[in-house]
């Protein structure tokens, strides 16, 4: 895999401000990657339980 293939976005909404949703393809785990103007932030997504959020991985190739 590419280095540049390691993350895929899956939400996005908003142009100057707005908020992304980020799969890492490796590990599974969802970002939430908030944004306004040059600032931003970036953190794992949480269930209630307070564990992160993992979203199955397609081996490469299985797509």
């Amino acid at each position: 895999m590419a280095r540049d293939d390691r993350f895929i976005r899956v939400y996005a909404q908003g142009k100057l401000s707005g908020t992304e949703v980020w799969v890492d393809r490796e590990t599974g785990v969802n970002y939430l990657f908030h944004f306004s103007g040059y600032a931003g932030g970036l953190t794992p997504l949480l269930n209630k339980e307070g564990k992160p959020i993992v979203t199955p991985v397609v081996p490469e190739g299985w797509e």
